[in-house]
C-alpha cells in the first residue's frame, strides 16, 4: 500500500522523536505499508523552544515550529505533526501557515477519551501543557472535564519532566512519584482517565498497571496521523 508521506517535527525532545518513528513503522506495518520514505523528521532545537515558552513568546515558538514545517513540506512531506503535545499551545497559529494539512495531538486524544467514554479526565505534563487551557477548552466543547494536579504536583511533574524524562532518565523513585501524583488527582478530583499531556510520559509509565486508562497521546497522534496518509487521495 502507498501511503502520504508523514513529516515530523522532532527534537522536542530526542526520546520522544524516536518513540515516534518506531511507533509510525509499526502502524505502518499493520497498514502493509512498508516504504519508509514516507517518513520524514525535521528535528529542531529543545533549548529554543523552551526559551520561547518561558518568555511567553507565541509569536517565536510558532514562526520555530511553523518553519520547521515549511521545510518538511520543501522535502516530500503531505501531511505533518510535531512530536510534543506543548506547541499545541499555538496550533491555530501554526496551522494557519502550514502548507500542508496538520495532525492535532489534542484532536486525536479526545476523539480517544471519547471512544473510551470518559467524562472527566486529568492533564499531566509540563507546566505549559497544564496550565495552557488548550486541552481544557477543547475537551470542554466536546462533553468531557479536564482536571491537573494542584500547584505543588504540577512543580514536581514539570521539574521531573523537563530535568529527567526530557533527557531519557527514567528513573523508579520517578514513576512512583508520577503515580502517586495521579492517585491524588484520582482521590481530590474523581477523574476516570488520565491524559499523558507529555510525550515522553508514555516511555515512563508504559507498562504500568494502572486501573485507569492511560491516555498514550503519543500513540494516539500516530495513529491517527498513519489513519490519514493511509487514506485514499479524494
Amino acid at each position: 500500500m502507498k501511503a502520504k508521506t508523514i513529516g515530523i517535527v522532532g527534537g522536542i525532545g530526542p526520546e520522544s522523536t524516536v518513540d515516534y518513528y518506531r511507533i509510525v513503522l509499526r502502524a505502518f506495518a499493520d497498514h502493509n505499508v512498508d516504504d519508509y520514505r514516507s517518513i520524514l523528521i525535521n528535528s529542531i532545537d529543545l533549548r529554543r523552544v523552551l526559551g520561547f515558552l518561558n518568555a511567553d513568546d507565541r509569536p517565536g515558538l510558532t514562526d520555530i515550529v511553523a518553519t520547521a514545517i515549511e521545510e518538511l513540506a520543501r522535502a516530500g512531506a503531505e501531511l505533518a505533526l510535531f512530536a510534543s503535545n506543548t506547541p499545541h499551545l499555538v496550533f491555530d497559529e501554526i496551522q494557519s501557515r502550514s502548507p500542508i494539512p496538520l495532525v492535532s495531538i489534542v484532536t486525536a486524544t479526545c476523539d480517544a477519551a471519547r471512544e473510551r467514554g470518559l467524562e472527566r479526565v486529568g492533564l499531566i505534563g509540563t507546566r505549559f501543557t497544564m496550565n495552557g487551557g488548550f486541552y481544557t477548552r477543547y475537551f470542554a466543547d466536546r462533553g468531557i472535564s479536564v482536571v491537573v494536579p494542584d500547584a505543588k504536583d504540577q512543580e514536581y511533574i514539570h521539574e521531573k519532566y523537563l530535568n529527567e524524562i526530557v533527557p531519557g532518565v527514567f528513573r523508579d523513585e520517578t514513576r512512583a512519584g508520577v503515580l502517586a501524583v495521579l492517585n491524588r488527582l484520582r482521590e481530590q478530583q474523581h477523574i476516570d482517565g488520565v491524559i499523558l499531556g507529555g510525550t515522553e510520559l508514555p516511555l515512563l509509565l508504559r507498562g504500568v498497571d494502572y486501573d485507569l486508562p492511560l491516555l498514550d497521546t503519543a500513540r494516539i497522534h500516530v495513529e491517527a496521523a498513519v489513519r490519514q496518509a493511509v487514506q485514499p487521495s479524494p
